[in-house]
């Protein structure tokens, strides 16, 4: 370079002249190397550090997986018969993701069709597909209604929700195949179709409406549990399984259902899966439940109660074994057919079942005064205070008052006078209205307490009563309302306010054929289950042979006659000895703007009364207001029936009349009081 201001010798032209280097240029050297070294520490940590975290999220945008529910287990009667299982639901789906030609071609038609038409209002790109996919899938449907005769339509709402939010999972075309329809779509569709013939499982119960409240019903769910399963952070797709939403179902649901299987897919950009899968794991079939009941019994339980639509009775029925407390019979009447509430519920049966009232399972959840036959609780908290004595006898004049209030005997009998024996074989209300006042409320309401009568039984249902009632001086002063005479006379025949259960009831007619004071009922069979040991009751023995000898003769000579009538010649029960008490009891309701009254019939016994195996309650409701409803002439015989077919079907566990102790003391005394 030339210095600057000077001239070429060459040409005598003036030439500008620069530096080497300018300090402005090169300030920035340090800061562009420090930019440089800045995006090479980038890439190198992106590359370096970040690669597992890129490849995460690669394959949480190209896999998907989905979970699939386990068959439910089986549940059987004490027998062994199957009470509710699996029936094949035969059904047409179809592959989405082999159907993504098709979807493009007639896509490209449908839009070519309409330029050519010239139409000026041609859908959006969007709506042309969705035109597209329903007329493939309408005509894959047409396929299988030219071959099974059927006129199926899809229905567009339901596909589009699929196609966008499932769209992995076969979509069903056909859910409720018949099988002849089955067995000629399997001969008549091509091989190479992308139609499927799949049998699934649906929920069966073969019994129908028997056992419905203890069986429960199933509601279809897609809320399946992945966890613990592979592929937790990947978009899952579920495919509908089934929920218990009620009686066994509900309350074995988890053990039941099995555990879901899984299976993840990589898929295309589109979202459709590439087969074959990466990982696959079956789902496990749920477990099987062997509950107590016999369905013979319950069969026979639910007929006799009759249809409440044809004159029958809203009530229940429950029977147990003595011994162990393993329910045999939970009957609720009126019932529903399970089978009438899967897959779907029509509004009819909807509403049907809103009219009867038949969802409740009467048995654990209806509460009721029990009537006469709580004097069994007022005779024995007699006996254990001392009041009351075997040869004790009260003067029945048919009423008795008490304070300003008439206190009539039941039906208005004047007994004379009358002993305990006959007192509850003829439930001579004035007999206990006496004795009540002697011994006072509050030991009546504890006794019932001891017995368990206020407190749900713990049975393995959901739904049982919580608001039973045992009315006593000191609660109800606590209250800040008085007790009265009155009030205690009421509560020594099972009315004023006392409130329990069927299912409690048959628990204290349990405890009383085993001389003891509680019986944990359960519903689930266990061939090897031990004896229930619960308190002695603490009666003597000369107490407790005054006690059943009493109730033996109110179905011989009392209340509950009508089982030993000859002119039920359909329930002649043979040598079969039956201890038992009748009871009535009423509810005043307002219907239709009018008072009236509800009466309510029970029977509660066990037999033989020798050597109890079985005891039971039986509450029937009347079913309009001022109906005239005994428990000796239409709850007693329901009982009868079901302990004439137990002993038929267990012939050997009665005793033979030379084994029958003739002073009629029970063989259950399992221990000294």
């Amino acid at each position: 370079m030339l210095p600057p201001d000077k001239s070429d010798p060459r040409t005598g032209t003036l030439v500008e002249t620069h530096k080497s280097y300018d300090w402005r240029i090169v300030s920035f050297y340090p800061l562009v190397a420090i930019l440089l070294l800045i995006i090479m520490a980038g890439f190198a940590y992106q590359q370096l550090f970040k690669t597992g975290e890129y490849t995460e999220s690669e394959i949480q945008q190209s896999q998907r997986r989905i979970l699939t529910p386990g068959p439910r287990g089986n549940i059987y009667d004490r027998e062994g018969r199957l009470l509710v299982g699996n029936l094949a639901r035969y059904a047409v789906t179809i592959n989405l993701d082999e159907l993504r030609t098709e979807f493009l071609r007639t896509y490209r038609i449908t839009r070519r069709n309409y330029r050519e038409a010239d139409d000026k209002n041609i859908p959006t790109s969007a709506q042309l597909w969705v035109i597209a996919r329903y007329a493939v899938m309408q005509r894959y449907l047409d396929q299988v209604n030219a071959i099974t005769g059927r006129d199926d339509k899809v229905d567009a709402r339901r596909f589009s929700r699929h196609f966008n939010q499932q769209l992995l999972i076969p979509y069903t075309l056909v859910e409720d195949l018949a099988p002849e329809e089955y067995a000629r779509l399997a001969e008549q569709l091509p091989a190479n179709s992308p139609l499927r013939l799949t049998a699934t499982s649906t929920r069966y119960y073969p019994y129908g409406n028997t056992a419905a409240h203890v069986l429960g019903y199933i509601r279809s769910s897609d809320d399946l549990d992945g966890g613990g399963f592979p592929g937790e952070n990947l978009t899952t797709f579920k495919m509908r399984g089934t929920t218990g939403r009620d009686g066994l179902e509900l309350r074995f649901n988890e053990h039941l259902q099995g555990k879901p299987g899984y299976t993840i897919y990589r898929v295309d950009p589109a979202g459709y899966r590439i087969e074959p899968p990466l990982e696959h794991s079956p789902a496990v079939h749920g477990g099987h439940l062997h509950t107590s009941l016999d369905i013979d019994l319950q069969q026979l339980a639910e007929e006799k109660m009759g249809d409440i639509e044809k004159g029958g009775y809203r009530g229940a029925v429950v029977a147990l074994d003595v011994q162990t407390g393993e329910v045999l019979a939970l009957a609720s009447n009126p019932g529903y057919n399970p089978n009438d509430l899967f897959p779907r519920l029509s509004q009819e049966n909807y509403d049907k079942m809103n009219r009867l009232e038949a969802w409740a399972n009467l048995g654990i959840a209806g509460t009721y005064p029990p009537g006469s036959t709580f004097k069994l609780i007022d005779a024995i908290a007699g006996f254990r205070v001392g009041v009351l004595h075997p040869d004790s006898v009260y003067n029945c004049g048919g009423v008795l008052r008490v304070g300003n209030r008439d206190f009539s005997c039941h039906d208005r009998h004047v007994h004379g006078d009358i002993d305990f024996h006959d007192a509850i074989a003829k439930s001579c209300n004035i007999f206990f209205y006496r004795e009540s006042l002697d011994l006072g409320a509050q030991p009546i309401a504890d006794e019932a307490r001891r017995f368990g009568l206020d407190v749900p039984t713990g049975i393995e249902l959901p739904g049982e009563a919580k608001n039973m009632n045992i009315p006593d001086p000191v609660r109800r002063r606590a209250r800040g309302l008085p007790w009265t005479g009155g009030d205690t006379v009421t509560l020594a025949i099972g009315q004023n306010e006392i409130i329990v259960s069927p299912m409690g009831m048959a628990c204290l007619i349990a405890s009383v054929a085993r001389n003891e004071t509680r019986t944990p009922p359960t519903i689930l069979h266990d061939p090897g289950r031990p004896a229930v040991r619960t308190e002695p009751i603490g009666l003597t023995a000369v107490q407790r042979r005054a006690l059943v000898d009493a109730m033996r003769e109110t179905i011989k000579t009392g209340t509950g006659k009508i089982l030993t009538n000859p002119r039920f010649k359909d329930l002649n029960l043979g040598n079969l000895d039956i201890a038992g008490k009748t009871g009535t009891a009423q509810k005043e309701v307002w219907k239709d703007g009018r008072r009236g009254i509800i009466n309510f019939a029970w029977f509660v016994g066990f037999a033989p009364a020798s050597d109890p195996r079985i005891a039971i309650a039986v509450v029937l409701e009347g079913d309009v207001p001022g109906e005239e409803l005994g428990g000796g002439a239409k709850a007693a015989p329901i009982a009868g029936y079901v302990l004439k077919k137990y002993f038929e079907k267990n012939p050997e566990q009665i005793p033979a009349p030379s084994e029958q102790p003739a002073t009629g003391i029970m063989q259950a005394l399992h221990r000294p009081d």
